[in-house]
């Protein structure tokens, strides 16, 4: 997880930097900040919905063989 976070910092660093030294007009580079950040957001929030799906499958699993488990101390 803390390498996804370190990923994404030097993309949006990199990214951020690109468009603030690429000769262009202000109102065009703040378009193209609010484009990158749309995409960074939407790439965070598919990486926390995954890391979501996830910690619940791992959940369900972990339930399912403390349930077993159980059935077989009690019997």
């Amino acid at each position: 997880m803390k390498s996804l976070k370190v990923a994404l910092a030097a993309l949006a660093a990199g990214a951020l930097a690109g468009i603030l030294f690429a000769p262009a007009k202000g109102s065009i580079t703040r378009r193209r900040i609010s484009q990158h950040a749309t995409t960074y957001a939407d790439e965070i929030k598919n990486s926390f919905e995954e890391l979501s799906e996830t910690v619940t499958q791992t959940l369900d699993s972990v339930k399912g063989e403390v349930a077993t488990f159980r059935k077989t101390l009690l019997h």
